[in-house]
């Protein structure tokens, strides 16, 4: 049973420790407290602010589990706080395996210039800096695997923002990676569930499969079709935790193109929408 007090007591205690700056918003002006305002904490959760404001005042309708997760992140809970955070809205924690530690979160943040992705070893996006959020953002899907990297590229077309001749390797890719975690899991439901998923739904991803190749993705090069700034070039440079089951993704300007003015201009046309 969700005890209501003791969540909006918890999450107000932890907002007011969250400054803007680790989770790489702007301190701005006429802030009365040092911790994150309730409608940035909204925006980061990707939840409504209202929301949001009637969990802190112990009141309204009980939050998801998948509310009670994005919260977690927003606040930089670490596994301990995170599973009291469960706890209080009367919910079991789901397993540790591919948390994201607040100081992961921080490194990222702190990485302006570049876009920075945090995700699990399945492709289940975790985590955008701001940079990345303007570039890549838009191809979040809606749904239980809206998220997953995989599942999208191999489902649908229009995450597929990138030129059609690349199409071919970067679904290689992803499948050798998979493949790779698949052996390192063997028997993990999330992954048996997720690669049975995609054998029943993409013929191109069944394909791939069955050629049993397996190759762990530690470095990529991609092209970005941004609709804003056009074709963004970027290496991508994957950096895993211990045991391999979260990766942080830097993006950095490929040489020898116009991705670092692009990524600059992304940013400035970012921060006037904001403002």
């Amino acid at each position: 049973m969700i005890d209501r007090d003791g969540l909006a007591d918890f999450l107000r205690r932890r907002r007011a420790l969250v400054r803007p700056a680790d989770v790489g918003l702007p301190d701005g002006v006429r802030r009365r407290t040092p911790g994150l305002r309730r409608e940035e904490v909204a925006i980061l959760a990707g939840v409504s602010t209202d929301h949001y404001t009637r969990l802190e005042q112990a009141r309204g309708s009980a939050p998801s589990a998948q509310v009670v997760k994005a919260i977690a992140r927003a606040l930089q809970c670490d596994e301990d706080q995170r599973d009291h955070l469960y706890y209080l809205a009367g919910m079991t924690p789901p397993p540790r395996r591919g948390h994201v530690r607040p100081g992961l979160i921080a490194l990222a943040n702190r990485l302006t210039d570049l876009p920075v992705v945090i995700c699990t070893d399945l492709g289940e996006v975790v985590f955008f800096n701001p940079l990345a959020e303007l570039l890549l953002a838009h191809l979040v899907g809606e749904g239980e695997r809206g998220s997953n990297m995989v599942w999208r590229w191999f489902t649908d077309r229009a995450f597929r923002a990138m030129p059609e001749e690349d199409w071919p390797r970067i679904s290689a890719a992803h499948v050798s990676d998979l493949r790779a975690t698949y052996a390192r899991r063997s028997g993990d439901t999330d992954v048996t569930s997720l690669v049975e998923d995609l054998l029943a739904a993409s013929e191109e991803f069944r394909r791939l499969w069955e050629r049993h190749e397996v190759g762990v993705r530690r470095t990529d090069r991609k092209t970005f079709l941004h609709p804003r700034v056009g074709a963004v070039t970027v290496r991508c440079e994957v950096l895993v935790t211990e045991g391999h089951e979260v990766q942080l993704l830097a993006h950095f300007p490929a040489e020898g193109t116009d991705a670092a003015e692009k990524l600059e201009l992304l940013g400035v046309i970012g921060t006037q929408a904001f403002s």
